[in-house]
């Protein structure tokens, strides 16, 4: 089995990649700030999931990659709050993309 067949890192990266597309939206003033914070935070949770696995063996390890993966998914959830309530995004996608932070 790999990492990519996990279905954790499989809806972490599919939410990381909308909301890289939705972010391609976001005012160019936004560019260094909320729109680098949320594709950062994102893609963390991913990426933190990848190298838990690779840790499985190690269980304080891995414990501490998915609490560390967990943080950025709580932190993406601020950042799409944030961006709702910029009007970057509407209520309706905002509840997508939320709802699958959950």
């Amino acid at each position: 089995m790999k990492f990519q067949d996990l279905l954790a890192y499989q809806k972490s990266f599919e939410l990381a990649m909308e909301i890289f597309e939705v972010s391609k939206k976001f005012p160019k003033e936004e560019k260094y700030s909320l729109t680098d914070q949320i594709r950062r935070s994102s893609r963390s949770v991913s990426t933190n999931i990848d190298e838990s696995y690779a840790k499985r063996r190690y269980p304080k390890h891995f414990i501490s990659k998915l609490s560390d993966s967990n943080g950025e998914n709580l932190e993406t959830q601020a950042w799409l709050e944030f961006s709702r309530e910029c009007k970057y995004i509407e209520q309706e996608k905002f509840e997508l993309l939320f709802e699958k932070t959950v």
